[in-house]
């Protein structure tokens, strides 16, 4: 019988690790992404509060192209930034929910940065 890993557990295992480190405060909120295999998802959020003060994702209707790859993360990077300047938040704790720094994540990143958010 082939044994094989579980990915999931694995994955939630190392974004426990990585919450445990960080927290959004309501002065510097967390930058929180989470990345399906068609979609890219970016949450601004308070942890004091438990709010979240603003979201962009591809899944939303006015989004244009495919969700899956490193443009459209750039995108959802970009509309974040806009929307998060826009309600006065200009600095954030990036969480990269257990994923690598790496491909989308990567570029989301860059995308808000692009867009102003400072972290």
């Amino acid at each position: 019988m082939i044994k094989r890993p579980d990915t999931k557990a694995q994955s939630m295992k190392r974004h426990k690790r990585v919450r445990a480190k960080i927290s959004g405060t309501p002065e510097r909120p967390r930058l929180s992404v989470f990345r399906s295999e068609k979609n890219i998802y970016a949450q601004v959020i308070d942890d004091v509060a438990g709010n979240t003060l603003v979201s962009a994702s591809s899944v939303e209707k006015d989004f244009e192209g495919s969700g899956g790859n490193k443009e459209a993360a750039k995108k959802v990077g970009r509309l974040v930034a806009e929307r998060a300047l826009a309600k006065g938040i200009e600095e954030v704790v990036f969480d990269r929910g257990g994923y690598i720094y790496h491909g989308r994540v990567k570029e989301l990143a860059d995308g808000a940065r692009e867009g102003g958010l400072k972290f």
